[in-house]
């Protein structure tokens, strides 16, 4: 029988990526946090399965539920790609909750891993902000601004060379036979 969470080990607050759930108690590992709740949407009635927003959670081929309504606190859980919890479905039941995988510390963010499908249909345009995806992207940037400082710096070290070389060229031409100018005759 797994442990299941109280409501008061949760709270609805500010995210980086809007509204989020963030922990006011520790939940431990394998604790059932919140179920997913809301109307059943049969995909085989026509004016259920036309029926888009955000907030559908897909049980199966055939049984899907929209967790838009205003009582699940559910929907407020973010994507991450390294997430503290994980969706426990159980399509014969109806029912979907979320488990922590890991243990969540007070102000964390409550977070699991939405799947393939809606990563590439809503996240993947706009970019993933979940934490996990916002380092590497900022690791990237930092790697791209130090190569183009090398690169940078590379080019101006051979302009430096090719300056110095033409420079010299110049004041040995300047200094030997090669000078044009006419050496020796005084006015009159």
């Amino acid at each position: 029988m797994p442990v299941i969470a109280s409501s008061k080990s949760y709270r609805v607050g500010r995210s980086k990526t809007g509204l989020g759930l963030f922990a006011t108690m520790p939940i431990k590992k394998g604790t059932r946090i919140i179920r997913y709740f809301g109307p059943i949407l049969d995909c085989r009635i026509p004016a259920q399965d036309d029926i888009e927003n955000k907030y559908l959670f897909e049980l199966n081929g055939r049984w899907t539920i929209d967790g838009s309504v205003r009582k699940n606190v559910a929907r407020y859980i973010n994507h991450s790609c390294r997430p503290n919890a994980e969706s426990d479905v159980r399509p014969r039941e109806r029912k979907v909750f979320i488990r922590a995988i890991k243990n969540i510390e007070p102000g964390d963010e409550i977070n699991y891993d939405y799947g393939t499908d809606y990563f590439k249909a809503y996240l993947k345009p706009i970019g993933c902000k979940c934490p996990s995806c916002e380092n590497k992207r900022k690791k990237q940037r930092a790697e791209a601004r130090a190569e183009r400082a090398k690169v940078k710096a590379r080019a101006e070290r051979k302009a430096q060379k090719a300056g110095a070389k033409t420079t010299a060229a110049k004041k040995k031409k300047l200094n030997g036979k090669h000078f044009a100018g006419k050496v020796g005759r005084a006015k009159a």
